[in-house]
């Protein structure tokens, strides 16, 4: 279990972090480019230098691998933590620097490979996710929690979250096995919270994300009762590998659904 004064910590931690992201979202912000060709922009940094210190102060005794810091880590370090927060501090740069609101802030607590504690934080509407397989998983807005739950059984038109940034033609063919489906553009991590509170139903996703694109939303999504799994059915694990890199996965509301005959085609 999650102590209470941690949760509350980390969740006034999240919030901090979007008011640095949103301190920047209406200004004439410059956008800068990673060696991947991915956007990095000045709320990147902010909301990673407050979690980062935030986190410092809340567990010392736990590291932090974060998306802006995480080159500085060695593999051979990294790969020693049985326990780690593994963070993004502004995921979907993209959809930030078109100013379309689909961002998010990630955190989540990852002990021995699993995700056991996530929070995910939409900083334009305030709306904030946290939960874990053994929690449940709950929508804060102002210092209100709701309980919430994945669809299930979920049914016809299936609603099938598709990256407005990353939409390939794997997915499209996946999708159209699905048969009578609602496809729905959503960007960032957001996919996962409303597949946790059962607004959505699938989410397809081919080619790598980084570990601290999944963790956060799967905590969430798998304390509403859903789950985020590889091809071969096993749920996603954390820190286990030399890279940071996860394969493809698709995430269920209700894991009854037949994925793998869509995956066969």
């Amino acid at each position: 279990m999650i102590p209470h004064e941690l949760r509350e910590g980390v969740i006034a931690l999240t919030r901090d972090a979007a008011a640095a992201i949103l301190g920047i979202y209406d200004s004439d912000f410059a956008v800068q480019h990673k060696d991947d060709d991915s956007p990095l922009t000045a709320a990147d940094l902010a909301a990673h230098r407050c979690i980062v210190d935030g986190l410092t102060r809340l567990t010392p005794d736990i590291p932090v691998l974060s998306e802006e810091s995480a080159h500085e880590v060695p593999t051979s370090l990294r790969r020693q933590w049985s326990r780690l927060w593994l963070v993004d501090p502004l995921d979907g740069t993209r959809e930030f620097v078109k100013r379309n609101g689909e961002f998010s802030v990630n955190i989540a607590l990852i002990e021995d490979g699993v995700a056991v504690f996530g929070i995910v934080q939409a900083p334009v509407t305030g709306a904030l996710w946290h939960g874990g397989a053994e929690l449940g998983a709950f929508r804060r807005d102002g210092e209100h929690d709701t309980a919430v739950h994945a669809r299930v059984p979920a049914t016809a038109p299936l609603r099938v979250a598709a990256s407005r940034s990353h939409r390939d033609a794997r997915t499209q063919e996946f999708i159209a096995r699905m048969g009578d489906v609602e496809p729905v553009g959503l960007g960032s991590s957001l996919k996962f919270s409303r597949l946790a509170e059962g607004t959505l139903d699938v989410y397809p996703r081919f080619g790598p994300t980084s570990e601290w694109d999944t963790a956060a939303g799967q905590c969430v999504l798998e304390g509403a009762g859903g789950a985020v799994l590889d091809p071969q059915g096993w749920p996603f694990r954390y820190n286990q590998r030399e890279r940071i890199l996860n394969g493809d996965f698709i995430a269920l509301g209700d894991t009854a659904l037949p994925w793998r005959q869509w995956l066969a085609g």
